[in-house]
């Protein structure tokens, strides 16, 4: 009897398609909260299904085949049917029910737009926004997202960008860092400072060196972190001078611009799927992060640079209404420093 032709699941392709991006069964597993013993046997049992091998096992991870690198594409094209599939059943409900994925950058995400997104789901109290702050660059075409917030930009040719606005990085320094060792007033006496340094995928790490004409900071790095959260507490409790937003002036008094004509400018990236609009619910979300970042309102994301200490002279109605008592952003989740 002829051997029926295989008719693989959905779900065996998904692993599939972990399995030939990361070239690692362990890396997949991972990336789809599976154990790695679940996906060899998933990927097993799928070959033989198939009558063929998808992979050749390495020391290292995994290789595709022949075989297996022919059936990526027509696996990609189904995978692209179905978040098609689920983007226009979403577009169905009306009512802006449901979850909103917002990707953003950790400081971006944590400091910025967190303490508005309380406000703007107590007005939409039908969806729930489910904010990933991270620096890791999402795909927003695989449903990673809805919506994300990056420094980097984009250049998947089949989902929509938008450029927001640009971050201001200045050197920063606490009152009682400064108490202590004396302000800089020069690149070279930067020399005889402490540096908080930051290093992640969408940062550049040479931005330090090439400002203060070294080869490299080490020696002058005193805390070294992948995380923004870490980064701003140790510049606020006195570590060292550190670059940071010029937003965070506009909220936190007790840090110092430190003037030694050092600025560094980032560009803020919005990118979502072509249908996202579609979906009332993620279309709100992207008008309302559009306007989180309209630099008529909050003076620091324009292009130009604009002082910190320039601040206080612009309408601070817009960003100071959502405030505790001592003065910090509501919703901020730590005292920080």
């Amino acid at each position: 009897m002829k051997k029926p032709v295989a008719d693989p699941s959905w779900d065996d392709l998904k692993i599939f398609l972990a399995c030939a991006r990361a070239l690692s069964f362990r890396a997949a597993a991972k990336k789809l909260g599976l154990t790695s013993s679940t996906v060899v046997r998933r990927i097993g049992a799928l070959e033989d299904e198939l009558g063929f091998s998808l992979f050749n096992r390495l020391p290292n991870g995994v290789q595709l085949t022949r075989e297996g690198a022919r059936l990526v594409s027509s696996a990609n094209q189904i995978e692209q049917g179905a978040f098609d599939f689920r983007r226009r059943i979403e577009t169905f409900d009306p009512n802006k029910r449901g979850i909103v994925r917002v990707s953003a950058t950790e400081g971006l995400g944590s400091y910025w737009l967190m303490p508005r997104l309380i406000e703007f789901q107590r007005a939409n109290p039908m969806m729930v926004i489910d904010l990933r702050a991270s620096d890791t660059v999402v795909d927003v075409s695989r449903m990673e997202a809805d919506v994300a917030i990056q420094f980097s930009e984009p250049t998947n040719p089949h989902a929509m960008r938008r450029r927001l606005g640009s971050l201001h990085v200045y050197p920063f320094a606490s009152h009682r860092y400064l108490d202590t060792y004396g302000t800089p007033r020069s690149k070279d006496e930067i020399m005889d400072h402490r540096l908080v340094d930051q290093v992640g995928p969408q940062l550049d790490q040479g931005a330090w060196p090439r400002y203060l004409g070294i080869d490299d900071i080490e020696g002058v790095v005193g805390i070294r972190t992948n995380s923004s959260a870490a980064h701003f507490s140790a510049v606020q409790g006195g570590a060292g001078i550190g670059g940071v937003p010029t937003f965070v002036t506009a909220f936190f008094s007790d840090l110092v611009p430190i003037d030694i004509g050092i600025h560094h400018r980032m560009d803020i990236w919005m990118t979502y799927h072509p249908d996202a609009r579609r979906t009332p619910r993620i279309a709100t979300m992207i008008d309302w992060l559009v306007g989180s970042f309209d630099a008529s309102k909050y003076p620091w994301f324009r292009d130009e640079f604009i002082h910190p200490s320039a601040f206080k002279d612009f309408d601070s109605r817009h960003w100071q209404g959502n405030h505790s008592q001592d003065g910090r952003p509501a919703g901020f989740l730590q005292e920080i420093g």
